[in-house]
């Protein structure tokens, strides 16, 4: 069986492939970000903000489209790809790269009471713009959300062509996942704890038990678990990540078996990855922590990937 390989998304130096104790770096220097798999066994990814790039499973990458607007992240459904904006628009994106805005988002109902999640830090202002901070859609296509930042979580069950809000924009959702194989389950990681959904993202609960703070940034959902990251505050000094089984009620638990108490600094929006028995979590600092048996026992295996974006094991 090929050995899987991490892929390390930064806001500056590019993308960094991780396999075994082996970096590569590819698309050196350039802002990387929304990297998630394409269903094919490649990947999908924002680079310089502008352009939307396909990673095929050998490595090389090729460009889909250029567009006006600052792209965000991306999910692929079927044939297509939807495409957020730092602007908070989506795009669909055709196999012929023809892209379409879709229009339909841009009247979801309380989109006027929308608003950028940045904050004063120090006297200067820090944070990321109003836009769309991370898509995803159920294993069956039927619903796309998007999660607005700050804007809760749109949802749209008609391919993008109409939306409808779900949770309360307050609950500030740093990034929505829907499971791989159960289109009734999603979950978000927001400034007010796990969110849960068990009806497709149409309504959720909201949980903190077991968390040190609820501030959560990450979320992804493993064979068995869900796990989550959470801080303090957006820029915490440190953070600590949790695990739950899926189908549980009870509190979440914080990682051991090497995973330590404490990472240096969040592990932020799509900073979480998941494949069968593997997880990865990159933390802000850049040391990738790897599972290889469902979360049981951890390794750092580089420590140097700083200012990452997003992970994805391939």
């Amino acid at each position: 069986m090929p050995t899987s390989s991490i892929l390390v998304a930064t806001w500056e130096k590019g993308l960094f492939s991780v396999t075994g104790k082996t970096v590569h770096q590819e698309l050196a220097n350039q802002s990387v970000r929304g990297l998630v798999g394409d269903g094919g066994g490649g990947a999908l990814a924002i680079v310089g903000r502008h352009s939307l790039y396909q990673r095929s499973p050998d490595g090389e990458w090729t460009a889909i489209i250029k567009s006006e607007f600052p792209l965000s992240c991306c999910v692929p459904i079927g044939n297509d790809v939807f495409v957020g904006t730092d602007d908070a628009h989506i795009l669909r994106v055709e196999p012929d790269g023809a892209q379409q805005r879709l229009t339909g988002f841009d009247a979801v109902a309380g989109r006027d009471t929308w608003y950028a999640g940045s904050a004063i830090v120090d006297g200067k202002r820090m944070g990321p713009p109003l836009g769309i901070r991370s898509m995803a859609a159920t294993c069956d296509g039927a619903a796309l959300l998007a999660n607005v930042h700050v804007g809760g979580i749109p949802r749209s069950t008609d391919a993008g062509l109409t939306w409808r809000p779900t949770i309360d924009i307050d609950s500030d959702v740093h990034e929505v996942c829907a499971h791989p194989t159960r289109p009734d389950l999603v979950i978000a990681a927001a400034a007010v704890g796990l969110c849960t959904s068990r009806d497709a993202g149409a309504t959720w609960t909201i949980e903190q038990r077991g968390l040190h703070s609820h501030h959560c940034s990450a979320a992804a959902f493993g064979r068995n678990d869900i796990f989550v990251s959470a801080s303090t505050d957006p820029f915490a000094p440190q953070g600590a990540v949790y695990r739950r089984p899926i189908d549980s009620d009870g509190p979440l638990q914080r990682l051991d078996g090497g995973m330590p108490e404490w990472i240096n600094g969040k592990a932020d929006t799509n900073c979480i990855a998941t494949r069968d028995s593997m997880i990865a979590v990159v933390d802000w600092s850049g040391h990738l922590y790897v599972s290889h048996d469902d979360g049981a026992s951890w390794s750092c295996v580089s420590d140097c990937l700083a200012s990452p974006s997003g992970v994805h094991i391939c």
